[in-house]
């Protein structure tokens, strides 16, 4: 099985997340913040990966960044670990998805490299009191720990609710592409990821 549990701790932080990427795409636990809670599970349903947030504890008193970014950090090293050698995954994923007048596409390579490719700009504001900027944040933790490569293009919005979902929509479905497994091997010439 796919599995994996990660705790870290840090002076702002504690949290321990589990993942099964061979799972029903259920979300349960919470963070504290209702927003990213909705964006998560959004996350977790559409990749069809089962996230558990066992603990989440941070300075949300100060504000959100610390929190939301090792949210990232743990819930990226726990795909990591459960994709293991990564022998027969897919590899590479895209995902499409509009959410009313908003559509946003992603590109994943679950490489070993990790790069993030997001336009900030369209980032900016606030959905009630998560600072948009904080996706940017989220997604750049993800991608580190789990060492892939990820473009994030916005085709077009308005409303940034629908921006945001349709992010985490679209990055889900490209999620869900790339570590299914399709075959025996390790999906690169070099014979390692």
């Amino acid at each position: 099985m796919r599995v994996a549990k990660v705790f870290r701790e840090t002076a702002e932080t504690s949290i321990e997340i589990s993942v099964n990427l061979d799972g029903s795409g259920i979300f349960t636990g919470n963070t504290g913040i209702g927003f990213f809670d909705h964006m998560l599970s959004s996350l977790s349903k559409h990749s069809g990966v089962d996230v558990s947030i066992l603990k989440c504890q941070g300075d949300i008193h100060v504000d959100y960044h610390h929190l939301v970014e090792d949210v990232g950090i743990v819930l990226g090293k726990c795909l990591n670990d459960a994709l293991g050698d990564k022998k027969g995954i897919a590899r590479f994923g895209f995902g499409s998805v509009p959410m009313d007048e908003s559509l946003t596409q992603v590109s994943i390579d679950i490489s070993g490299r990790n790069y993030l490719y997001i336009d900030s700009k369209i980032l900016d504001g606030r959905i009630k009191d998560f600072d948009l900027e904080l996706v940017e944040v989220f997604f750049s933790g993800f991608v580190r720990e789990a060492k892939i490569t990820a473009h994030i293009d916005f085709v077009r919005g308005i409303n940034k609710h629908h921006i945001v979902e349709s992010t985490f929509k679209s990055f889900a479905v490209a999620l869900k592409s790339a570590i299914r497994v399709v075959s025996d091997d390790i999906p690169s010439t070099k014979k390692f990821l």
